[in-house]
């Protein structure tokens, strides 16, 4: 299989297009190495500084999927015929690849096989799936902003599986263990301050009860 570049550029660029592609269509690309392939090719738009707020959610979706079935040892990735044969117009996609190719040339330079395991093992897959799942998650989040860094981490650690390079795959699974720490930080935080205006509300009302009380009492 060429490289990703080669393939998005020859698809895209050199060939008669229909005015709509399909995800079967670019599926067919993939070859056997299917999971690495659709990891980058969904998680590369909202990777990029480019506003895609609303393709995250599908396709985050589709990567929620795509993840489970990497864990349980799926040969070849399997989707919704619904969603397979989705389409997008052939403007927006070549938009999307043509900011991207640039980028993927960039990580294919570094790229070679090394720590394969990493990639290939059942451990590795696991964790890479495991990995794959919450930035999916976080990149359903339709809050702005929450779904670039989350599809960045995607996008390395899948390069890594697309290319059988386990130290790709690793400085992926670094940002997305950033990623994590950050929300746990953020619902610890939450979880905190919640209680504490909880207290607040409380030490509140007790002031006002107290504050009545001595009020009537003066009264009498």
């Amino acid at each position: 299989m060429a490289k990703l570049s080669v393939e998005l550029q020859r698809y895209f660029f050199e060939e008669d297009r229909q005015p709509h592609v399909k995800l079967a269509d670019i599926l067919a690309l993939a070859g056997e190495r299917a999971f690495g392939f659709l990891f980058v090719i969904l998680s590369l738009p909202s990777a990029l500084p480019l506003p895609a707020p609303v393709i995250s959610i599908p396709f985050g979706i589709m990567m929620f999927l795509l993840a489970i079935q990497l864990i349980i040892g799926a040969k070849r990735p399997w989707l919704p015929p619904r969603i397979v044969n989705s389409s997008m117009k052939l403007e927006k996609a070549q938009a999307f690849v043509k900011a991207g190719i640039p980028w993927l040339q960039k990580f294919e330079a570094l790229t070679s096989p090394r720590l394969s395991f990493i990639c290939i093992s059942f451990p590795g897959r696991l964790v890479i799936g495991i990995a794959i799942i919450l930035m999916s998650t976080f990149m359903m989040i339709p809050i702005p902003g929450t779904n670039t860094v989350p599809a960045i981490g995607i996008f390395i650690t899948s390069f890594g599986l697309l290319e059988d390079d386990g130290l790709i795959s690793l400085a992926g699974l670094a940002i997305c263990t950033f990623v994590m720490a950050i929300a746990i930080g953020i619902f610890v935080y939450g979880l905190v301050f919640l209680e504490q205006v909880k207290d607040g509300i409380k030490v509140f009302l007790e002031q006002v009860k107290d504050w009545l009380f001595s009020l009537l009492g003066s009264s009498d």
